[in-house]
């Protein structure tokens, strides 16, 4: 059970956020045309697998979101509301904060996540999470995997291409995953991304470079269990939380096995919720501590800060690999919504209120604010 300490000094909190434009999905783009069709409001399997939907905004929070996370800081702190917009950088001169509450994704670029922890350094702000190195290289998932490669943690084989081109002289095995480089909550990843033929792949890298004007990642399929962990603290103190484990059986027959935009966002509903995770995962003490081990070595080695949901996949024979790190990990408040950092909370011990406290305390701590 993680605990809070008895008393925290109030500060002046700014919190720094991204507002989607829509709280929901309202267009399905078509992979043979630009037209639009429907959203499915069933599970209903003749519709996979789905074209995809406009996701332009799948990494922004929701007013929600924005509102309980506020909500949770002024329970202990004086509180200010920042649109992370173009007028952010004034704003922030303006109120002058004495610790911001990250939780920006930014607007443009490869290297969009830590445009704000920039800025905050550069106005000697301090702020919680990870710092605008980490940030920028856990969403260039190449770069994540070359030092994981280099650290000897495990992580599926994988490379980069700009074009379906330089897939002519490739030798890829199949099956493979394709998935935008630089992007995150399952966006540009559907239930076509896993690539079982030759001309499957070559499609879905067409999609990728051109809807996302980006390279695509191709990496291997590894067949075993999946999992996300959810990890709090800084150096020696960080911890995993409960381990969540993805049960892909609770999707429709015939979907892959994925955890897609589809299964995350459409499938999962919270008016229509899938029994898609388990916390804690029911794995054997040695399985929970070589993935807990792994995690730990993988925040470490990519210097996280204060929190980050690390997802992994385990091999045919078992063994685990990290897919990617996400230092910005999603943090829906209501419990149908199926997010599952507060999901790990929960079953360590904390509510959603506690785990927002609990983030903003560790940065005060490792500002020495506290």
């Amino acid at each position: 059970m993680l605990t809070l300490p008895s008393h925290v000094k109030p500060r002046r909190v700014a919190l720094v956020y991204n507002q989607k434009k829509e709280d929901t999905p309202s267009e399905v783009v078509s992979h043979e045309s630009s037209g639009l069709n429907p959203l499915p409001t069933q599970h209903q399997t003749e519709v996979l697998p789905l074209t995809r939907v406009n996701d332009h905004y799948a990494e922004w929070d929701t007013w929600e979101t924005i509102h309980a996370v506020e909500l949770a800081l002024a329970a202990q702190h004086e509180v200010t509301l920042i649109e992370a917009n173009t007028d952010v950088y004034p704003k922030l001169l303006q109120v002058q904060p004495e610790i911001v509450f990250n939780i920006t994704e930014g607007m443009n670029g490869v290297s969009r996540e830590a445009q704000i922890p920039a800025m905050l350094e550069y106005l000697n702000i301090p702020y919680s999470g990870s710092d605008p190195l980490t940030l920028a290289i856990c969403l260039d998932k190449s770069r994540a995997k070359e030092i994981l490669s280099y650290y000897n943690i495990d992580t599926p084989a994988f490379m980069v291409v700009h074009s379906v081109q330089e897939l002519v002289s490739s030798s890829i095995s199949m099956p493979c995953m394709v998935k935008p480089l630089h992007e995150g909550s399952s966006k540009g990843i559907y239930n076509s991304s896993l690539a079982k033929t030759r001309s499957e792949l070559e499609k879905e890298v067409e999609t990728v470079t051109s809807s996302y004007g980006q390279p695509a990642l191709i990496e291997e399929f590894l067949p075993g269990r999946e999992f996300t962990v959810a990890m709090m603290g800084n150096g020696q103190e960080a911890v995993c939380l409960p381990i969540v484990e993805i049960k892909f059986d609770a999707l429709p027959e015939g979907v892959n096995h994925i955890y897609s935009y589809e299964a995350k966002w459409i499938l999962d509903r919270p008016e229509s919720p899938l029994d898609i995770f388990e916390c804690p995962a029911k794995i054997s003490p040695s399985l929970n501590e070589e993935i807990e081990q792994l995690c730990l070595n993988a925040y470490s080695v990519l210097r996280c800060r204060d929190w980050c949901r690390i997802d992994v996949r385990l091999d045919a024979k078992g063994k685990p690999h990290i897919i990617e790190l996400n230092p910005l990990p999603g943090i829906l408040p209501n419990p149908e919504d199926n997010s599952c950092f507060p999901k790990a909370a929960r079953a360590a011990g904390l509510n959603y209120n506690q785990l927002i406290q609990r983030v903003m305390w560790l940065a005060m701590k490792r500002y020495g604010l506290n």
